[in-house]
């Protein structure tokens, strides 16, 4: 059977599992032991008959040997294993790795992301990332220490706590909080359409890399955004105990199984419990039996109800894996209830990802993600997909122009977004050889006005790989009085392209970034494989520079006429326009493209950005005249029609609730303008119909 173990492999670990030799086997089976050998080796196959017979000293089912999608026997008992302490007397009061980052939700959402993305499995659907907060008490928070086998931990947390070192003192706040507040809140990340923990307990693969081993950042691509392997370490660093527990659901079977691949990895400082030194990390799981990992934990593969009690049951088969942080908390202090945290992750979310969930009309979003909040099993906070376009409308608008197309090369009215190249020379490798060729990748600066709603703009927003925001920078040189714009810097596989100058300008910038990934510098390993990077790097910030100043520039000029007048006309930033007077929730128009044609009437293109919601939209486009002063006159359609993801009944713009972006097309009556069309603009509106009128 296709991804089903082979039966050797399987054997093998149940006579292990049931502390049973090959030799007994046989005895039982009144076989000789080379026969057994055989089987285990996949030399030979037991006959149909001698199944049967083994099905029963295994004490399992025929059907589980044609299977073998689970282990034979009862479960082995699950707990934990301690490292015991080095020979040497070496001694580790804490993981080093989660000193690399600042120890806050921020950072967190913004790592453990990142991962996810890099681990996308089917391109063509984006990954999907939940982030839930849940505060356990009471009934509720005993039954779950009682699934984590608090009893054994306690031990070695009392002891660990008692270090003077930095993360003594936090295991000690960690212990009084839950002791005293009889209260812990747990954080967990469950990502869909990923790859999962994939491969083996001990061997090289994405398993080991998260729980076995430090700075092992097992990229499967040059795509992937990290490349440190320390953006792990940061669920252990939001945990005031420092415990991870893992749920996984692999892509490729392992052990002929995927489905809830379950481990716990706990990072304690060196202590001494009961005479007996360990070293730091343990971890829940049931006991190898392979002679050399005799007695270590591993993973398991749990069934539902055991998942359920740890917390980490997954809604979907879809691959993944779960995270849970026991105990979490936000160092950075400005977060304490449910929805202060849960406001701070929807906004980091934002902030970082933005782009990888804007989608074009021709192209999804790579990422969705969401977050909520519990207590007790109930929602404090539902939960709410994050919507670039409530933090980063203008931001959004740009990329989604450039992912549809319509990008223009110069700025010649409002709404508009500007798309011009910036070199970016990447240096050949040192161990290429003083002979070797650079690289000349092309970058793209897009320009746009910056939105009303907009709480930073006028900088360069960098971004590289899948499109998460690596830094912002203000540009240099500008004239003064510079109308506020957005400006996204794609570079690398951000661009889209995935030429060999993409490849090398993506590993340039990638070995630019220090473990935050916040910036582009002169790293030492930036500056030990590359010759001259700090200069190319320069030239390249100067290279955006020059290439906003020339879009800014072609903007202003021109006095009064051509594209100043244009603009007057026609108002084409509706998202600014409408921002003051909608709330975050309502359909904005994103951009319009009109003329006034022979009969003298507006022909306008409208195109919306849709938020999520349960129930179909209803609404209601408004067009008026655009006037300096007094009331806008409201003009009548001559015609209204649907152009994408909508329908036009009646009168009424009806859009489903899974849309994101919607076109119609409109044309006014001549009759209802109070001057003729030349001499005014027309801005549109959209409103919402009383849901029993559709």
């Amino acid at each position: 059977m296709e991804n089903t173990e082979d039966f050797g492999l399987w054997l093998g670990r149940q006579l292990r599992r049931s502390g049973m030799s090959q030799a007994e086997f046989a005895k039982r089976l009144d076989l000789t032991r080379a026969a057994v050998s055989a089987w285990v080796t996949g030399r030979a196959r037991p006959r149909a008959e001698v199944m049967v017979r083994i099905a029963e000293i295994l004490e399992t089912d025929l059907a589980t040997l044609v299977t073998r999608d689970a282990d034979a026997g009862s479960a082995r008992p699950i707990g934990w294993y301690h490292r015991i302490a080095h020979h040497d007397g070496g001694r580790e009061y804490g993981n080093a790795a989660a000193f690399a980052f600042d120890a806050n939700l921020a950072v967190l959402a913004r790592e453990v992301t990142q991962n996810s993305l890099d681990e996308r499995l089917d391109p063509r659907r984006p990954v999907r990332v939940r982030f839930t907060l849940h505060e356990l008490t009471g009934e509720h928070l005993h039954s779950f220490l009682s699934a984590l086998k608090w009893d054994e931990l306690e031990p070695h947390y009392t002891a660990a706590a008692q270090s003077q070192q930095k993360v003594g003192r936090v295991l000690a706040e960690g212990l009084r909080a839950l002791r005293e507040d009889s209260s812990l809140l747990l954080l967990r990340v469950d990502d869909y359409n990923a790859s999962g923990l994939t491969g083996p307990e001990y061997g090289d693969g994405r398993y080991a890399a998260v729980v076995r081993r430090q700075l092992d950042s097992h990229k499967s691509n040059d795509r992937a955004g990290g490349s440190y392997g320390l953006g792990k370490a940061t669920l252990w660093a939001a945990s005031r105990l420092g415990l991870v527990l893992i749920n996984s659901t692999l892509s490729e079977t392992h052990e002929g199984r995927a489905a809830r691949r379950v481990v716990g990895r706990l990072d304690l400082p060196w202590r001494e419990v009961d005479g007996v030194a360990y070293a730091g990390p343990a971890w829940l799981g049931e006991p190898d039996t392979e002679k050399e990992h005799e007695g270590v934990s591993r993973s398991w593969w749990a069934d539902e109800r055991v998942v359920a009690d740890l917390r980490l049951d997954r809604d979907s088969d879809d691959p993944g894996t779960s995270f849970l942080v026991v105990g979490a908390h936000d160092a950075a202090g400005n977060s304490d209830t449910l929805e202060d945290l849960h406001g701070a992750l929807s906004r980091a979310l934002a902030d970082n990802f933005w782009a990888a969930m804007t989608s074009g009309r021709s192209a999804s979003a790579m990422l969705e993600a969401s977050v909520r909040a519990l207590r007790n099993g109930e929602f404090v906070v539902p939960e709410q997909r994050v919507d670039p376009l409530d933090r980063h409308p203008a931001l959004a608008h740009a990329l989604r122009a450039y992912i549809d197309g319509e990008t223009v090369d110069e700025l010649t009215a409002t709404g508009q977004v500007a798309a011009v190249d910036v070199a970016l020379v990447v240096p050949p490798l040192r161990a290429a050889g003083r002979r070797a060729e650079g690289h000349s990748h092309r970058a793209v600066l897009l320009v746009t006005p910056a939105a009303d709603k907009d709480e930073e703009h006028s900088r360069i927003t960098c971004m590289r790989g899948t499109r998460m925001t690596v830094t912002a920078r203000r540009p240099r040189g500008l004239r003064p009085g510079v109308d506020p714009f957005q400006a996204v810097l794609l570079a690398g596989f951000a661009t889209g392209d995935d030429g060999a100058a993409t490849h090398a300008a993506e590993a340039f910038l990638r070995a630019a970034e220090p473990p935050e990934h916040d910036r582009w510098g002169a790293t030492e390993e930036l500056t030990a494989a590359y010759a001259n990077a700090p200069r190319r790097l320069t030239e390249f910030n100067a290279a955006m520079d020059a290439a906003l100043r020339g879009v800014i520039g072609r903007r202003t000029a021109g006095g009064s006429t051509g594209p100043e007048v244009l603009r007057k006309l026609l108002r084409l930033d509706a998202p600014a326009a409408v921002s003051g007077r909608r709330g975050h929730g309502h359909p904005l128009v994103d951009r319009v493209v009109g003329k006034v044609d022979r009969d003298g009437a507006w022909t306008l293109d409208v195109t919306l950005t849709v938020p999520q919601r349960d129930d179909r939209w209803q609404l209601l486009p408004v067009v008026k005249f655009d006037v300096r002063s007094g009331g806008r006159p409201s003009l009548e359609w001559a015609e209204l029609f649907a152009k994408e993801n909508c329908e036009m009944v009646d009168g009424r713009l009806l859009i489903d609730p899974d849309v994101r972006s919607a076109r119609f097309g409109g044309v006014t009556a001549v009759g209802s303008h109070p001057v003729a069309a030349a001499m005014a603009g027309v801005i549109v509106d959209i409103q919402q119909a009383r849901e029993a009128s559709a």
